[in-house]
């Protein structure tokens, strides 16, 4: 079987069931198994594949049609042009959550001190130290297998970040922060059953934010003026929906000032700084 046929049958197989860009998901499941960019399957259509491969690519079209998310598929996600290993144990890095970097990136150049709460793969924290590489980060997640993957994203992508298994704040190395980061659960509970199939694959632990998908934001804005320096900065993602109730969280602790919620590509609400001033 020939690189086009394959290419063409795993279309089939997936517009069947109404899956979402089918010949994209084709070329790169093939591209990811034969080991060569999608390009490469544009001038090779003649080309054959071993028996193995093609029995690769169907076992794999099977978890597509099953809805398994492709970036489980591939053990693959690209975000903040890194590239991080990702299965079912972390979230699947966003493109939304790219905003959140390039927000603290407007300080490139100076020397920060950065806590990533909820590491999940290590995507904030990996891409800061890449691109802030004077800066000292740390990255925190509850799961004992994030963290794992998160150390071999760091080995990945050659950054030298301090993970380490933390519930939120209760382990964390004495000292202050220059800026606390982070993307945590945020989906109601009750929710959690109503989203898409593929969004139901990622753990649970890091979309379940409770029952009004406040806990975690709760939690982190309470605790975060003991390890902010003067004048740090949280900065935290949140639902499109969420800006208001997020809000009026930090503004019942009155050490926040400068509150700011910026919006993604998309034009939703996406992320809201606050820097801590004490008294």
């Amino acid at each position: 079987m020939t690189l086009k046929e394959i290419q063409i049958e795993g279309f089939n197989k997936l517009k069947e069931l109404n899956i979402e860009e089918p010949m994209l998901k084709s070329r790169l499941l093939l591209s990811y198994i034969i080991k060569r960019p999608k390009e490469y399957l544009i001038t090779h259509l003649d080309e054959k594949l071993t028996n193995n491969e093609i029995e690769e690519f169907r076992n794999n079209i099977e978890k597509l049609k099953q809805r398994i998310p492709l970036s489980y598929v591939l053990h693959s996600k690209e975000f903040m042009k890194l590239n991080f290993y990702v299965d079912n144990n972390v979230l699947i890095p966003r493109a939304d959550t790219e905003i959140l970097v390039e927000e603290i990136l407007k300080y490139k150049g100076r020397k920060k001190k950065i806590l990533d709460l909820c590491t999940g793969s290590g995507a904030i924290a990996i891409s800061l130290a890449k691109y802030m590489p004077d800066s000292e980060i740390t990255g925190t997640d509850i799961s004992e297998k994030a963290i794992k993957i998160a150390i071999e994203n760091a080995k990945r992508n050659k950054v030298n970040v301090h993970f380490l298994k933390s519930n939120l704040y209760n382990n964390l190395p004495d000292g202050l922060w220059d800026v606390i980061i982070s993307n945590p659960p945020y989906i109601k509970s009750d929710m959690i059953k109503k989203l898409q199939t593929e969004v139901r694959y990622e753990p649970t632990i890091a979309l379940d934010g409770g029952k009004d998908g406040l806990d975690f934001y709760r939690k982190i804005i309470e605790c975060a003026p003991k390890y902010l320096e003067n004048y740090g900065m949280l900065a935290l993602e949140i639902g499109f929906d969420q800006a208001d109730e997020v809000i009026n969280i930090l503004q019942m602790h009155k050490c926040y000032k400068n509150i700011e919620l910026k919006k993604d590509l998309s034009g939703n609400d996406r992320v809201i700084l606050a820097t801590n001033h004490k008294e």
